[in-house]
């Protein structure tokens, strides 16, 4: 499946935000659903950006993790510092540092509601490309 991204490793100007999108994008290549960016950095030494996906399945979840580390790769020249969560795939979490990526099955992030947690982070607008059903 070819990636959607509009960027070339040439043209990426690598902050945390075109990182946060870039990330965003791959998760929605792999049909992560209802994909959410919070600017956390005002209110959180964490990270600048959080990216939140679901993941219908364990192999999903798996998959969209590692289309996000191969489009980053490729397109950032970045791996994640560490990635944890891998062995269940309930929930896994990509760290880049800058940027954390929360995959999730819907149980897990309806009980952990990490945007409710970070209400009060700025929501940047992402529209998926998929076809809506």
């Amino acid at each position: 499946m070819q990636s959607t991204l509009l960027t070339t490793p040439s043209q990426y100007q690598n902050t945390s935000q075109e990182l946060a999108m870039t990330i965003a994008q791959s998760a929605d290549d792999r049909k992560g659903d209802n994909i959410v960016i919070l600017r956390v950095g005002e209110v959180s030494y964490l990270a600048d950006y959080f990216v939140i996906v679901t993941g219908f399945s364990r192999i999903q979840v798996r998959a969209i993790q590692t289309w996000i580390e191969q489009e980053v790769e490729k397109f950032c020249q970045r791996l994640p510092i560490r990635t944890s969560g891998k062995a269940d795939s309930s929930w896994i979490l990509q760290d880049y540092g800058d940027v954390m990526v929360h995959i999730m099955l819907p149980q897990e992030r309806e009980l952990y509601n990490l945007e409710a947690f970070w209400g009060h982070a700025e929501k940047l607008e992402f529209h998926s490309q998929q076809p809506q059903s």
